[in-house]
């Protein structure tokens, strides 16, 4: 007959844990799911805001004048009527009336001295009677024509017509001034009216300050 094969149970068992690990040999290995890592997040750079730009400061026109050391608060009234064709001399006429209550012993013109490379401004038209010698002087209603900067505070840069003196209540200066071109066409040029160095008004309160345009 037939041997039977008898296992103890010693050997029953090893036998067992053998077929076990055998088997889980060929079991897949568990595997770890990685964990994603955060990804890192750029902060902007905040973008600078951008400077503001400085005003530009307006261009003076030609043959401007800058502000006078003072004001007077007299009124006057001003009217200038050039008188030359575009392409030769002449005058320009300036009246003043005195609106004020107060007399004003000396009017001023002043105008911008590099006005001259254009039109050139006088109170009277040059002649012999005035430059030669021995001549007998001669009788003027102007009181100085200065080119700044002057003894009595005249500007540098502008040149200073007196005229005068001019009386109260409605009194009335008409002052011719010699206009003599060295370049032809149109030109326009600032104009105080002063009482020696102080800038009079209009009689709409604004400054004695006029653009005065020749064609």
């Amino acid at each position: 007959m037939p041997a039977t094969l008898l296992l103890r149970p010693a050997r029953r068992a090893h036998l067992l844990f053998v077929v076990l690990v055998a088997t889980s040999a060929c079991l897949p290995l568990p595997t770890e799911t990685p964990t994603p890592s955060p990804t890192p997040t750029a902060t902007p750079r905040p973008t600078p805001s951008p400077e503001p730009s400085a005003t530009p400061l307006p261009t003076p026109e030609p043959y401007s004048l800058s502000d006078p050391s003072a004001t007077d608060p007299r009124q006057i009234r001003v009217t200038v009527v050039p008188n030359l064709p575009t392409d030769g001399s002449g005058t320009i006429t300036v009246t003043v009336v005195n609106l004020s209550q107060a007399f004003i012993p000396e009017l001023v013109l002043r105008w911008s001295t590099a006005l001259d490379e254009h039109l050139v401004l006088a109170p009277f038209t040059p002649s012999p009677q005035r430059t030669c010698d021995g001549c007998p002087p001669l009788v003027q209603p102007w009181t100085k024509w200065v080119v700044g900067p002057g003894a009595r505070g005249e500007p540098a840069g502008t040149t200073s017509l007196g005229w005068g003196p001019i009386f109260s209540s409605g009194g009335t200066l008409v002052i011719p001034v010699v206009a003599t071109r060295r370049i032809n066409g149109p030109v326009s040029f600032d104009l105080q009216i002063l009482a020696g160095e102080a800038l009079l008004t209009l009689e709409d309160g604004t400054p004695a300050w006029l653009r005065v345009s020749v064609p």
